[in-house]
C-alpha cells in the first residue's frame, strides 16, 4: 500500500506543528521552521546528518538524487523502505532524530553567520551591491534594519522596479533560510508593513 504526503504529515503531528511546502520537485516537511523530511517521487525521505547518514546507509536507505544542470546532486534525505508504515514507532523515532539533528545544524549555522552580505542565503554579489548602495553595508546592519526597511531603502536607491521576491530573499537571509520556506502568513505580514 502506497503512503502519501498526508499520511506522513498525520504521523509527524506527534512531533509538533507540521506543515509542508513545495520544493525539490516534491514537498519539504517542517516542524516549526525546520525541515526534517521530504516527500518526493511518491516516497518519504528522512533528513540525515553525518552520523544518521552512515546509519541509514547501513540499513540500505537510498539518498534522494536530483539533477542540476545535467549533474546528479545527492541530498541529505534518505528513503526508508517502502513498507515503513508497518513499523510506525521506528520511523517516528528516526524522524525525531532527524528533526533534532536538523535543529542543531540550523543553530550552528546561525552561530557561524557569514561576514559578507553576498554569502547569506538567497543573496549574491548583485544584491550585496544593491544593499550597500542603500546604506546597508554589513550582515549586522541588515539584521538591525530588517527586511522591510532594507527593501524600502533599495527601492529608493534603485532605478528600476524591484520584485517582491527580493523582500522574501532578504527575510530569508536574515533568518538563515531559503526564501521559499517563509510561510505565506509571514509574507503577507511583510507586505502589510511595506504599505
Amino acid at each position: 500500500m502506497k503512503k502519501s504526503l498526508e499520511d506522513s504529515i498525520q504521523l509527524f503531528k506527534q512531533l509538533g506543528t507540521v506543515r509542508s511546502r513545495s520544493m525539490f520537485g516534491g514537498y519539504g516537511i517542517f516542524i516549526d521552521d525546520t525541515m526534517f523530511a521530504l516527500f518526493v517521487n511518491e516516497k518519504l525521505h528522512i533528513r540525515a546528518d553525518n552520523v544518521l547518514s552512515r546509519q541509514y546507509q547501513k540499513k540500505g536507505y537510498k539518498p534522494y538524487i536530483y539533477k542540476k544542470r545535467g549533474f546528479p546532486v545527492i541530498t541529505k534525505y534518505f528513503a526508508p523502505p517502502s513498507d515503513w508504515h508497518s513499523d510506525v514507532s521506528s520511523i517516528l523515532l528516526e524522524a525525531k532524530n532527524a528533526l533534532q539533528a536538523a535543529k542543531l545544524e540550523k543553530k550552528s549555522q546561525m552561530k557561524s553567520k557569514p561576514d559578507r552580505l553576498k554569502d547569506l542565503p538567497n543573496l549574491r554579489l548583485a544584491t550585496e551591491r544593491m544593499l550597500k548602495k542603500a546604506g546597508v553595508f554589513s550582515v549586522k546592519k541588515l539584521e538591525e534594519t530588517g527586511s522591510v526597511e532594507a527593501f524600502k531603502a533599495i527601492r529608493k536607491t534603485h532605478t528600476t522596479d524591484v520584485n517582491l521576491e527580493l523582500l522574501w530573499a532578504l527575510e530569508g537571509a536574515i533568518k538563515g533560510t531559503h526564501w521559499s520556506v517563509i510561510p505565506k502568513s509571514r509574507r503577507e505580514e511583510l507586505v502589510n508593513h511595506l504599505n
